[in-house]
């Protein structure tokens, strides 16, 4: 069954309990899951105020903006 959740985060949550930070992937698109790989890059280059972004299987492409409602 396919979900359509929403992320709302631009970007990763550092956590720095260790000797080197690391970031785990807030927006839900990175290919290297829980980690962060730099892809809410893409997120911020696609995001507009009032719309959704609707994301293909891979998290890869935007193929569909709606309103949000």
């Amino acid at each position: 069954m396919a979900r359509l959740v929403r992320h709302d985060a631009t970007g990763p949550i550092e956590l720095k309990p260790q000797e080197k930070s690391a970031w785990v992937c807030a927006c839900g698109l990175s290919q290297n899951l829980p980690l962060c790989d730099g892809s809410h890059k893409i997120a911020k280059q696609n995001d507009k105020p009032g719309k959704v972004c609707v994301y293909d299987k891979t998290r890869t492409k935007v193929i569909e903006v709606r309103d949000d409602v």
